[in-house]
């Protein structure tokens, strides 16, 4: 009973700012709960209405997860302060989503009456090989989903472990089917309005996080002296030195550009962050959006994507040699360190919100990619049913992904990496296709699908890998190129079965 209280004492701060935001979430999903089952457009994509300074905050807050707060920040403790370079490939790619894809998605989907982007597929290339393309798609989504949400459980998990000593099982337990019941509950009413306030959050905590390390020490010259003093080894036992000041010193930059681009083009091509087009609610939203959605996420990226080098300041030798090995944890480790209840109950209650926002989208995607996008097609449901059935599958996967969080297969950043390669290869060629090329072929788009899955995992498996030399060779570098190639190309050569131009005018109008 002791134990207990002193426990309590100790943590107090922090599990209450913990309670107090998770029962928000909760609140938030129980609120818009009859909104939301109203209809499936409703349930899908909150019938199209949502302000655009909500999805601007919704886009930056599901896209810089965990995978950027945790994982990428824990990365730079290993490769020093020039893996910040991967978040400017992301601020590029946030600019070309909203500016060459948002507009044209949004007019388009709500033309067709798309709900999801497998649906889109199907509505826009309009043919008998439709059908294929979009339970395809569906099925993608299922199986690079599964990646993703165990490498954002997995790091929620171990900053619990790290600040608040919960073990890792029940960390990953409470973050996975707390996201999971608001989200059964409000539909994407509750992602998008949940998503905003995580937004808000987790914008406060990337600044707030910069600031540890340099108050830690006392100062940004003391800081920086210890860090390209530091006498803390790597992984192969060499001595770091002044490498975690040096660009390209510790890491290849073409490690950095692989990872920059395959978790970066998720913007351009994964469902969770697509989908946010399809419910701003007009032309006024999206030109805020367009504006403020890359300020957010750059800003945030500058606080956080060398943070974890700066933590080198903080650590000892002993303690160096662990966290350069355990990436994942060098957060938490931070959070420790500093050990203050006030600023650990903010962070790690900024820490939850980002992987909450992560993980409610695409808990979302996934349930109306096999409700709405495979058991719909196979055999026609009522709206009433594939609401109940959605939130079926949500809980059922969301078991799957606790069993895959418990025992991870990779660290955070090669989990998200390997899944954002996998949506950038297989679905961009056909969602580039359908919304600027009138010539592009539901054959194009089933043909690039099917070369972006397949090189991305025999690329991985079969040579990455395997060879010491291509080790730095990210799987998104072929997969995407060949399947770009291969719609183009494909295309061309079908162009007869190119939709009609009654439907294609509709379309492109």
């Amino acid at each position: 009973m002791q134990a207990v209280i002193d426990y309590i004492v100790q943590n107090g701060f922090v599990l209450f700012l913990t309670i107090i935001y998770t029962a928000f979430c909760l609140y938030v999903g129980w609120y818009f709960k009859n909104k939301a089952n109203t209809g499936v457009g409703e349930y899908y994509v909150a019938k199209r209405e949502i302000p655009g300074w909500v999805v601007s905050l919704a886009f930056f807050s599901t896209f810089a997860s965990t995978n950027t707060y945790i994982g990428q920040a824990g990365m730079s403790f290993k490769y020093g302060l020039s893996w910040a370079w991967v978040g400017l490939f992301w601020a590029i790619f946030c600019v070309i989503a909203w500016l060459i894809l948002g507009p044209h998605m949004r007019n388009q989907t709500a033309k067709l009456n798309s709900f999801t982007i497998p649906d889109y597929f199907h509505f826009r290339y309009k043919s008998n090989l439709a059908k294929t393309i979009r339970i395809l798609s569906a099925l993608t989504i299922l199986f690079a989903t599964l990646w993703y949400m165990t490498g954002i459980a997995k790091g929620c998990a171990h900053v619990l472990t790290s600040v608040l000593d919960v073990p890792y099982a029940w960390g990953a337990f409470l973050i996975i089917f707390v996201t999971c019941a608001y989200t059964i509950w409000g539909g994407m009413y509750s992602v998008l309005w949940t998503d905003a306030i995580q937004g808000i959050m987790m914008f406060a905590v990337a600044i707030l996080m910069l600031m540890l390390p340099f108050i830690f020490v006392g100062g940004v010259g003391p800081l920086m002296e210890r860090i390209s003093e530091s006498t803390h080894v790597g992984v192969n036992g060499e001595p770091l030195a002044n490498g975690l000041v040096t660009f390209g010193s510790l890491v290849s930059f073409l490690y950095i550009l692989g990872i920059g681009l395959a978790v970066g083009m998720k913007q351009i091509s994964e469902p969770r962050c697509l989908i946010r087009f399809y419910s701003i609610k007009d032309t006024k939203s999206m030109r805020f959006a367009m504006i403020w959605t890359p300020i957010f996420l750059g800003i945030s990226l500058v606080c956080v994507m060398g943070l974890g080098a700066l933590v080198h300041g903080m650590a000892t030798p002993e303690e160096a040699a662990y966290l350069v090995k355990h990436t994942d944890e060098v957060i938490g480790f931070m959070l420790a360190k500093f050990n203050s209840p006030i600023i650990s109950g903010i962070c790690v209650a900024g820490l939850f919100a980002a992987g909450m926002s992560s993980l409610a989208s695409v808990i979302l995607i996934v349930g109306t990619a096999f409700v709405q996008d495979i058991w719909h097609v196979w055999k026609p449901l009522p709206a009433k049913t594939l609401i109940n059935r959605t939130k079926w599958t949500m809980l059922i996967y969301c078991i799957i992904v606790f069993i895959f969080t418990l025992y991870p297969p990779a660290g955070i950043v090669e989990l998200t990496a390997f899944s954002g390669a996998v949506f950038a290869a297989s679905f961009f060629p056909a969602i580039f296709g359908g919304l600027y090329l009138r010539w592009g072929t539901d054959m194009g788009a089933l043909v690039s699908m099917i070369t972006g899955i397949v090189v991305n995992i025999v690329w991985r498996f079969g040579f990455r890998l395997k060879y010491e030399s291509l080790k730095d060779v990210h799987e998104v570098f072929p997969s995407f190129v060949l399947a770009f190639v291969v719609y183009l190309l494909v295309s061309k050569l079908t162009a007869k079965r190119k939709p009609d131009e009654e439907h294609l005018d509709r379309v492109f109008s």
